[in-house]
């Protein structure tokens, strides 16, 4: 919104740029008040499958138990307190057939007590229960899908008491179909009355086909799959960050509150990431403002991959209210720097060593680089969040900024801004602007000095 009679200053042409290049207002959102950062929890997929067979593997299998027992150790061990909120159930839950009524209904064996009773003491714990549904005839293992029984089962989801679907996209019948069911889904989870987080595939299944409309999907779904299953293992994960930089021209203006870009499950604490993997896994989640959902055992996880997924400067990363999706600024041979817009005038930037062989290596990249051109004028304080917390203190915004990087690992930094005003060689930490700050960004582009013109010159010769 223009200022009445507040003449535009030198930057607004480059500020006008800048918010074209961080996605702008974001486009509007399914209206159900949910997800409006990104949505934290825990999914049993990747580290338990289909695991159906409750005799031979009990501890194990898909089953009442299982998730009764994550949702207690979700309390007790701090993962609740995090700010993962949602239990959530995947496939290979259902019965083989719906019931003489036509509604779906849980493995009698697997599920004894049923959903209503799953759903009551997950919310007993403080915490929301999720589960799962297809917009095909069958599941994508085989169990009744919802395609026609829309209306019948979000009326059922909502009478258990679930708080999140998602809702897969296999044994679709042709794209019409796939469109319709989703839309169809949300539609139907919304006249139940019940707020029923919806978590979409739509775009996975869609673009075979298609290029998805993100626009459109944002309006039906609170976030939605783009790439195929994460494995426990980095190449799934190298694989699906490469997928989203090659694509992030439409995926970064979709995201923003209510509808997020969902790159899969955090597979930290399993078998197949190295520490250092499952630093960069979680430092790009948190750039990528992803839904932080865990697909691991909390029964059994080492304190140190414990450590990192409660970390709580990472996770307000992910959480930043400002709700703008990160991307990758650059890639320079082994390196790729990654960069998000946080909230009060702060950045999140990550700086990726993708090299597979020997060891730590230097990186060196200008301050002025970063943020276009704002993230460190006229200076900012810089603050290391992974692999190790560190103060790295006061750049300005022609610094050199080197960071050490071991293979396949990432640095998380935070960048906090100064105001022009505020900066002296003697500022501190406390001296940074805090959330009850006025200052905003039209303010910083109609105050604008020499020095800041200059500053965003400089991108112009890197």
């Amino acid at each position: 919104m223009d200022h009445p009679g507040q003449e535009r200053g030198p930057m607004f042409a480059f500020a006008a740029l800048a918010l074209v290049l961080l996605g702008g207002p974001w486009a509007t959102a399914l209206d159900n008040g949910l997800a409006l950062t990104p949505t934290m929890g825990w999914l049993h997929w990747e580290r338990f499958t289909c695991n159906v067979d409750c005799i031979e593997d009990p501890e194990n299998c898909i089953s009442e138990g299982l998730f009764m027992q994550m949702a207690d150790i979700m309390v007790s061990e701090g993962w609740k307190d995090a700010g993962y909120e949602y239990v959530c159930i995947d496939d290979c839950w259902l019965a083989s057939k719906r019931n003489k009524n036509g509604s779906l209904q849980a493995d009698p064996k697997r599920f004894p007590s049923g959903i209503r009773h799953l759903a009551d003491y997950v919310h007993s714990r403080g915490l929301k229960l999720g589960i799962y549904q297809d917009v095909g005839t069958l599941t994508c293992a085989g169990y009744p899908g919802s395609f026609g029984y829309y209306d019948i089962d979000a009326q059922t989801f909502a009478d258990w008491g679930v708080d999140l679907l998602k809702f897969d996209g296999c044994n679709f019948k042709d794209v019409e179909s796939l469109v319709e069911g989703y839309k169809s889904m949300s539609s139907a989870l919304n006249k139940t009355g019940r707020s029923i987080l919806y978590s979409c595939e739509w775009p996975l299944y869609l673009r075979p086909f298609q290029e998805p409309n993100y626009t459109e999907i944002r309006q039906y779904c609170n976030h939605w799959r783009n790439y195929g299953d994460i494995f426990d293992s980095w190449n799934s994960v190298k694989t699906i960050l490469a997928w989203t930089a090659s694509k992030q021209e439409s995926l970064v203006p979709a995201a923003g509150p209510g509808g997020w870009n969902d790159p899969d499950m955090l597979v930290i604490g399993n078998f197949g990431l190295s520490w250092d993997q499952q630093v960069t896994q979680m430092a790009l989640w948190a750039i990528m403002a992803a839904p932080l959902f865990m697909s691991n055992d909390l029964r059994h996880i080492s304190p140190q991959s414990k450590n990192l997924l409660q970390n709580k400067d990472v996770i307000a990363i992910n959480q930043d209210p400002l709700g703008k999706q990160g991307y990758q600024l650059r890639k320079d041979k082994d390196f790729e720097v990654w960069e998000r817009p946080l909230s009060n005038l702060a950045w999140a930037v990550a700086v990726l060593n993708q090299k597979e062989i020997g060891g730590p290596q230097n990186y060196a990249f200008s301050t002025s680089a970063l943020g276009h051109g704002l993230g460190c004028s006229p200076a900012c304080y810089i603050t290391q969040i992974l692999p190790v917390k560190e103060d790295l203190g006061l750049y300005t915004w022609i610094s050199q900024l080197k960071v050490r990087v071991n293979p396949t690992g990432t640095v998380l930094l935070k960048l906090q801004t100064y105001q022009q005003q505020e900066y002296s060689s003697h500022t501190s930490p406390d001296d940074l602007v805090s959330s009850n700050s006025t200052y905003d960004y039209y303010d910083y582009y109609n105050n604008a000095t020499s020095d800041d013109i200059i500053s965003v010159t400089v991108l112009d010769t890197l």
